[in-house]
């Protein structure tokens, strides 16, 4: 038995004994790969659980998808992030359900043609789902094979990337590429660590050329980050009659069809309230006045940190329907309806920090039941 087989065999025995019981290997269904495989994407996995879960509840097959409101797809997916992910999703169930039968195709060729897969996705689904031949390669097995093989040089490089494809594919055993693939992500995500590799728990390390070569914690070699970009905004709670104003961002925005708070960020030597009280001029036409600043909201999304300036605000104007000049539509909501939109993360985490304080803003009368 040459190396490669022995790798192979040490890794489908490591795998059958520590893999984790994800909801989706409880039967490989190609609905359920699909699904989890477009909720990994830029996610953690300890995220993508619960969100699976929520997910196929309430849309157990893609005809469900398909009958569902855009609104409906969002709420259930807020805050996962890269709302594309979920229009790509319905746009798909669509076409399964007019070409598929509203099943997963298993066809390479045609999983490629659906909105939202790529060739890694694509892969992932013939390779879990229908345990076809194909190699699947991750950051975690791109980490594995960096230090599997001790490459010195950036592993998303192009010579590295095609390497690490053809180690891939010569290593993968017919028949078994579902546990085999799974077996190198699934070592990645617990063993071969970003960070302090736990060599000695892997079932490979004697094959681990940078472990022998005193490596492995300088592997994978990766190209220099994107330099982050800090963005101060503000926004505000707009209360009039004890309800609250929300608008529904544009089609063709960033966060695209999600409901929020009018604001925007500050301009420079503009304090928050004056920026909240500008952006709602620009925005809607209203003319509103700050009643208490709720403190700041900080989140991230790609390269931005974000510091986020909020106020309770109310409504100075006279007419309570808008200009709008930013969103695609208006309504004034009861707190708790805020419940049922689906909100980009900053604006929902300001919606979560203002539960403790609902019960005193319905006791001074600044918000109404429904």
């Amino acid at each position: 038995m040459d190396d490669g087989n022995r790798i192979c065999e040490a890794l489908l025995g490591w795998f059958t004994r520590n893999q984790r019981p994800l909801p989706w290997r409880r039967s490989y269904h190609p609905y359920h790969i699909w699904i989890s495989e477009i909720m990994g994407q830029q996610t953690q996995m300890d995220r993508v659980v619960d969100y699976f879960l929520q997910w196929c509840a309430r849309f157990p097959d893609p005809a469900s998808i398909a009958r569902a409101s855009q609104e409906e797809i969002y709420k259930v997916w807020e805050g996962l992030g890269y709302y594309s992910r979920a229009r790509n999703i319905q746009r798909t169930a669509e076409i399964l359900c007019r070409s598929y039968n509203c099943t997963v195709p298993d066809r390479y060729e045609d999983l490629l043609s659906l909105p939202g897969i790529g060739p890694y996705t694509a892969a992932a689904i013939m390779s879990l789902a229908f345990n076809r031949d194909f190699p699947v390669i991750d950051a975690n097995v791109e980490r594995v094979f960096a230090r599997l093989f001790d490459i010195p040089t950036p592993v998303k490089e192009a010579p590295n990337r095609l390497f690490i494809e053809k180690k891939a594919c010569s290593l993968l055993p017919s028949g078994q590429a579902r546990f085999f693939n799974q077996a190198l992500m699934e070592l990645g995500a617990l063993v071969c660590l970003p960070k302090k590799p736990r060599c000695g728990q892997c079932p490979v390390s004697r094959y681990c050329e940078a472990l022998q070569q005193g490596t492995a914690d300088q592997r994978p070699v990766l190209n220099k980050p994107a330099k982050s970009v800090t963005i101060f905004m503000a926004t505000g709670l707009l209360v009039h009659s004890g309800k609250i104003f929300i608008q529904k961002r544009l089609a063709d925005d960033v966060w695209a069809n999600l409901w929020e708070f009018p604001g925007g960020r500050l301009q420079k030597g503009e304090s928050g309230a004056e920026a909240v009280r500008r952006e709602y001029r620009e925005e809607t036409g209203f003319k509103i006045g700050v009643v208490e600043d709720l403190g700041m909201v900080r989140h991230s999304y790609t390269i931005y940190r974000v510091t986020l300036h909020c106020f309770l605000c109310r409504l100075l104007s006279k007419d309570s329907s808008p200009t709008l000049t930013a969103a695609q539509e208006y309504r004034w909501v009861a707190w708790q309806e805020l419940a049922g939109f689906a909100f980009p993360a900053g604006h929902r985490k300001l919606i979560e920090r203002l539960q403790p304080e609902a019960a005193r803003l319905r006791s001074e009368g600044i918000i109404l039941e429904p």
